[in-house]
């Protein structure tokens, strides 16, 4: 066995969002938005999994990458996701969960590894079901509620027309930064956008 290279462990994406098609669209969605996406993109498809996700696998600068859609409701995605890493022998530093972001104006988006859900029920869970919050988060901002209309109401609904027509865009550049992540870091990652 000497000499020989040992392959590296696989990423997984997490894509969050509500999977029945009622929410097809949705803020809540944007998870799922940005995994179509990056999926898209390499030319692979969904397929059910019996970790609770639908998984398409791609391959990224070089490595194996797991692309993944909880389908139980956002707020109790922990166990798929945990359900995926188990599966697939994925370490806690690459995984990447991709949620909406109510603290950001639409369209601007982040990369952080740990930190607070802040009030984001998904990260929330994914959090208790992996004991740590030692991961990375990719935020997308949808912008806060109008006065006088409740955040559970909000990130329920679907895009406006302008935030639509803008999404390919902010979505392109959600699924640059990941490329970017697993090619050549978080450092350059977060740089790229920051610097937008």
């Amino acid at each position: 066995m000497d000499g020989e290279t040992i392959p590296e462990q696989p990423w997984l994406i997490a894509g969050l969002g509500n999977p029945t098609r009622w929410f097809a669209g949705t803020r809540h969605n944007a998870g799922f938005l940005v995994a179509d996406r990056l999926a898209e993109r390499h030319g692979a498809r969904f397929k059910v999994r019996n970790t609770h996700s639908t998984v398409a696998e791609v391959e990224i600068a070089g490595q194996r990458v797991v692309v993944a859609k909880p389908q139980w409701t956002v707020n109790r995605a922990g166990r798929p996701v945990a359900a995926t890493m188990r599966r697939y022998g994925i370490p806690l530093e690459r995984l990447v969960v991709i949620q909406d972001d109510l603290d950001f104006p639409y369209g601007v988006v982040r990369l952080k590894r740990g930190g607070g859900p802040g009030g984001h029920n998904g990260p929330r869970n994914i959090t208790q079901a992996l004991g740590t919050r030692d991961y990375y988060r990719l935020r997308f901002g949808v912008g806060r509620p109008p006065k006088g209309l409740k955040v559970n109401t909000f990130v329920v609904q679907k895009f406006a027309e302008a935030e639509r027509e803008a999404m390919p865009a902010h979505l392109d550049r959600c699924t640059a930064a990941i490329e970017t992540l697993i090619a050549q870091g978080p450092d350059k990652a977060q740089t790229a956008l920051h610097t937008e």
